[in-house]
């Protein structure tokens, strides 16, 4: 049997996560008729089919659903060989795909970049901005270097970086007989309608574990923001739970804050993730105290983790 190509992989991925020949062709920068005949030759060289079309577009067979997740896996191989190869004696240099989730990057981009252009400036970052679901799995098939989520992702194939934990504090209007209260029981989320982000967001289901503490339900407002909630609770539409961190941004005007009695309250911790087999998890650690560093002397209300790497 003739052994596949890097070509023919990456043939068979662009049209498995497509579904369409004629998506995958733009994406790899070919012609229709060349992926479909380099797909075939490589399929001839597995002895069996690897996708199916019909009318709705393409469909995995069997064997590819069985043979992609391996497939992806040779191409992180190899395009991890060709960067290391660039970088070759210069670490913490090029590229650098970066996620970040949603209800972080408004309000940690300007520190985190600010804090790499000063400290790695021949990093290129590229800042990728998607749910958690979305980025784990970019990380998985390879189109994400590092990641920015709430701990733990609950995945043994990643490595965790822990930056921070902070605390959520209850959005109010201002107006509210809450606002700018300091003892608040966690029971009065019992007595109060907490607005949600829409489902994907790990925000929300954090949220939702706050509220059954007490028996508390939240409503979802099916907003895709946290910026959206604060406007919807601004209007006198609800309460919500916002992160200490994105309090500089969206506390203003007609709204106030509430912190829990608790010490510490209900919170997140957030950190960076990367794969486990990636050949670059030095210089994500270094990445990564960096960050705590520019977090701590950034002045927002959170808690750095501390680490022993980071005491030098």
């Amino acid at each position: 049997m003739t052994e596949p190509s890097i070509a023919q992989l990456r043939t068979f991925v662009a049209v498995a996560r497509e579904r369409h020949f004629g998506i995958a062709a733009a994406v790899l920068g070919v012609t229709q008729p060349a992926v479909s005949a380099t797909l075939r030759t490589l399929e001839n060289h597995l002895g069996g089919r690897l996708v199916e079309r019909n009318a709705k577009g393409v469909l995995l067979t069997p064997l590819g659903a069985a043979l992609l997740p391996r497939a992806e896996q040779v191409l992180v191989c190899v395009d991890e060989l060709v960067s290391d190869a660039r970088r070759a004696g210069r670490p913490l240099c090029g590229p650098l795909r970066l996620g970040m989730i949603p209800t972080a990057a408004p309000y940690l981009l300007p520190v985190l970049l600010g804090a790499l252009a000063a400290e790695l400036p021949e990093l290129s970052p590229e800042i990728i901005e998607a749910q958690t679901k979305s980025l784990l799995d970019a990380l998985a098939e390879g189109a994400c270097d590092l990641a920015l989520v709430a701990l733990p992702a609950g995945r043994a194939d990643l490595v965790e970086l822990p930056l921070f934990f902070e605390e959520f504090l209850l959005l109010v209007n201002a107006q509210s007989d809450l606002a700018n209260r300091r003892d608040l029981p966690l029971s009065a989320l019992a007595e109060l309608d907490v607005l949600l982000l829409e489902e994907g967001h790990c925000l929300r289901d954090q949220a939702i574990d706050v509220c059954r503490q007490v028996g508390a339900s939240g409503r979802t407002a099916r907003a895709g923001s946290l910026t959206t909630l604060a406007q919807l609770v601004a209007a006198g539409m609800g309460t919500t739970l916002l992160p200490a961190s994105a309090v500089p941004v969206e506390v203003r005007g007609q709204l106030a804050t509430a912190r829990f009695a608790l010490s510490p309250g209900p919170g997140r911790r957030l950190g960076l993730v990367h794969r486990a087999t990636s050949t670059r998890a030095e210089e994500f650690a270094t990445i990564a105290a960096v960050l705590r560093r520019a977090l701590g002397a950034a002045d927002l209300p959170v808690e750095i983790a501390c680490l022993e790497e980071d005491a030098g």
